[in-house]
């Protein structure tokens, strides 16, 4: 049998929340049935029960450590894993890919181009090194990056760059099973 392009998916939560986000496990609630190993984790500090994230280097060798961990447990390399999450999490992840992490896509639902009420404060300067396929799904009414500054932005992207607009803010609360459906289509195809 064939393996599948995309055989598990590590994913991360925002900076205010845990691995058992709702939003996450609808996501892995959808992918799982689909045959795609899903691994929810989250950063040390969120583990630990404290409010203040990690360096971006701890959350960027969480992601690896997830992510060569699920791989192992699939028996595939790395090349058949996606990565993402929500926010800041999805931000971390594309970090790692960008850092080197080999990695077959990334996932980034409701990705935080910029602080609210600051378009001038981008997070989008590692764009230019994700040359993996990108799905990003948003909240039409994002404070963290409009439905214009993510066609902007993103059209930096070397990859394949899918994006899925969904009504809703950056919490996404009353999309998630739209949210979770988009992403088990797009990664389980």
């Amino acid at each position: 049998m064939a393996q599948p392009r995309i055989a598990g998916l590590v994913l991360t939560p925002g900076a205010s929340a845990g691995r058992d986000h709702s939003g996450l496990m609808a996501i892995d609630e959808a992918l799982s049935p689909r045959g795609v190993g899903v691994e929810r984790v989250e950063f040390p500090s969120q583990a630990a029960g404290t409010r203040r994230t990690d360096p971006s280097a701890v959350c960027i060798g969480t992601v690896r450590d997830a992510t060569m961990a699920l791989a192992q447990r699939l028996d595939v390399p790395t090349g058949h894993i996606a990565v993402g999450g929500r926010s800041f999490g999805g931000r971390m992840c594309s970090l790692a890919v960008a850092g080197g992490l080999e990695v077959a896509a990334l996932v980034l639902v409701s990705y935080p181009l910029h602080p609210p009420g600051k378009p001038d404060r981008l997070r989008t300067e590692h764009f230019t090194a994700l040359e993996v396929p990108c799905l990003f799904v948003s909240g039409r009414r994002d404070a963290f990056a409009t439905p214009e500054e993510l066609a902007r932005e993103t059209a930096a992207i070397p990859g394949a760059v899918t994006l899925e607009l969904v009504d809703g803010d950056h919490s996404l609360r009353r999309s998630e099973v739209t949210v979770a459906s988009i992403v088990a289509t797009w990664v389980a195809g």
